[in-house]
């Protein structure tokens, strides 16, 4: 009988350990970020985040989402303890040039937010993790005028001046 109180008691110890969410206190994040320069063919440029998450309480792993322009995306941890990365891609045309910003929720937060936005009420006024601001200068687009369009005009124009000087000497 002892053995079975204490077998209960073990159980509900480790059940609460996994049910209760690890909570980062005083998050300090460092990122970089990449972003598509040319896209002369392509139809997508895509958006690379990498950070790290220090939390105060020196919690690590912690599973985190992110809100870019309205869509939710999973963080996708690095092979470092605290390294995460997040990834999303933009039509080209619809890609405006400038900061994004990647708003961080840790499970707790991210299900406050589903919550809110199931519900109708206002996504921002649910408690991010921490804000990261990814820059993107535009991407190249290729030259306003292709060569092929500047070799026919360019042709057509040696043509004339050959045809113009043919017809005064002839004439």
């Amino acid at each position: 009988m002892v053995y079975g109180n204490m077998f209960i008691i073990v159980s509900v110890l480790a059940v609460s350990k996994f049910a209760l969410a690890d909570v980062c206190s005083k998050p300090e994040v460092s990122a970089s970020a990449y972003t598509t320069q040319d896209a002369t063919v392509l139809t997508d440029v895509a958006f690379v985040a990498e950070f790290t998450l220090n939390c105060g309480n020196h919690v690590t792993r912690l599973p985190l989402y992110a809100e870019v322009n309205g869509k939710m995306l999973p963080a996708a941890m690095v092979e470092d303890d605290d390294g995460y990365q997040i990834s999303w891609t933009e039509d080209v045309k619809k890609a405006k040039r400038g900061d994004y910003s990647v708003i961080l929720y840790d499970e707790e937060g991210y299900a406050a937010l589903r919550k809110a936005i199931r519900n109708g009420e206002d996504p921002s006024s649910i408690k991010s993790l921490v804000t990261i601001v990814v820059n993107y200068p535009g991407a190249y687009n290729g030259p306003w005028l292709n060569s092929e369009f500047i070799a026919a005009i360019l042709s057509v124009v040696v043509w004339y001046l050959a045809f113009s000087a043919r017809s005064k000497l002839l004439a």
